[in-house]
């Protein structure tokens, strides 16, 4: 089922929002003229035995020894998915696009807690050239995810 079939299924508001098809989410926010800070990438990740989808701003990285310690395993049991087993994953979307939906695959959500501070994020559809902008609340009432500090600004090393 694509993200817009889903969010019309539950009746929540939302739009669609259609540009070039960008590399990075950075170059999608900048595509979209929206702020990095309320345009959210999600990554497939794989945590010893258990996947989830990780959903944090286009402007940061995953810090992956911060969302060990919140998944209480080693860091280094924790790593990012390679694009072969998010291609597996996430087979209704096109290569290179993970959306932040985990709940439609089984799989559970954590969200850094620097996208609460937007009243409205976009993430990517199913395909790179598809974005789409919800109010963030409407977003946690659907997916539920675990809310937790695990991101660092994307510059820093």
């Amino acid at each position: 089922m694509s993200i817009v079939e889903y969010l019309r299924k539950r009746g929540v508001e939302f739009e669609t929002l259609l540009h070039q098809p960008a590399s990075t989410s950075a170059r999608r926010a900048g595509c979209m003229h929206v702020p990095g800070r309320s345009v959210a990438k999600a990554v497939l990740v794989q945590a010893r035995d258990q996947r989830l989808v990780a959903v944090l701003p286009a402007t940061c990285a995953i810090d992956l020894e911060r969302l060990s310690a919140i998944l209480r395993v080693q860091p280094t049991d924790v790593r990012i998915a390679s694009e072969a087993e998010a291609r597996a994953v996430f087979k209704d979307c096109e290569a290179g696009v993970v959306p932040p939906f985990g709940r439609l695959y089984d799989l559970p959500t954590v969200v850094d807690s620097e996208l609460a501070g937007s009243p409205t994020i976009a993430f990517g559809g199913n395909m790179r050239h598809e974005d789409v902008r919800m109010q963030f609340r409407d977003f946690v009432t659907l997916e539920a995810p675990l809310s937790a500090s695990f991101s660092r600004p994307a510059h820093a090393v």
